[in-house]
């Protein structure tokens, strides 16, 4: 969903998550940093881990929070940031969440409040890194340069656009 900060910071809000853990994956290079993600030679994307209680949020309901934080409507890019490091992407472990994810990407095809193709790919997931300790709960430790970055970058004005998301 690109930046980390922002798609920990959304899901973290979410009644039933336990955790969400800013990281990379889905590229080539083992053990990746930021300043080798960021610069795009790894082949990884800025990435969301999400730890859930299954029994107070369902996986289908962190795929529909999942698509109203991001812009699908892009390749290769989320807001300000571009590369493919930033790539709109759900990483999925197994069978069920790989049918539960094409169904919902299914679903957004049919109901879709916008013209535009999706760009988001449905991809086995990989080893997860987990970013450095600083990236980590990036909008609790740091909520002024967050919020002018979140502000600055455009994605809640963008969200709004696509999705009517309140601001």
């Amino acid at each position: 969903g690109g930046c980390f900060w922002c798609v920990e910071s959304d899901f973290e809000h979410l009644d039933g998550v336990i955790e969400a853990v800013s990281g990379y994956t889905g590229g080539h290079t083992k053990d990746p940093s930021y300043k080798d993600t960021s610069a795009g030679g790894t082949g990884h994307a800025e990435a969301v881990r999400v730890e859930y209680d299954a029994s107070r949020i369902t996986y289908e309901q962190l795929l529909d929070a999942f698509w109203r934080s991001i812009d699908p409507t892009v390749a290769n890019r989320q807001f300000c940031d571009q590369g493919s490091q930033y790539r709109s992407g759900i990483f999925v472990s197994d069978a069920r969440q790989r049918l539960a994810a094409e169904a919902s990407l299914r679903e957004l095809e049919r109901t879709k409040p916008f013209d535009s193709e999706i760009y988001t790919e449905i991809e086995d997931a990989t080893t997860f890194y987990e970013a450095e300790e600083y990236h980590q709960d990036y909008a609790k430790k740091n909520p002024i340069r967050y919020n002018l970055y979140r502000r600055g970058c455009g994605r809640d004005r963008r969200l709004q656009e696509i999705w009517g998301n309140e601001e």
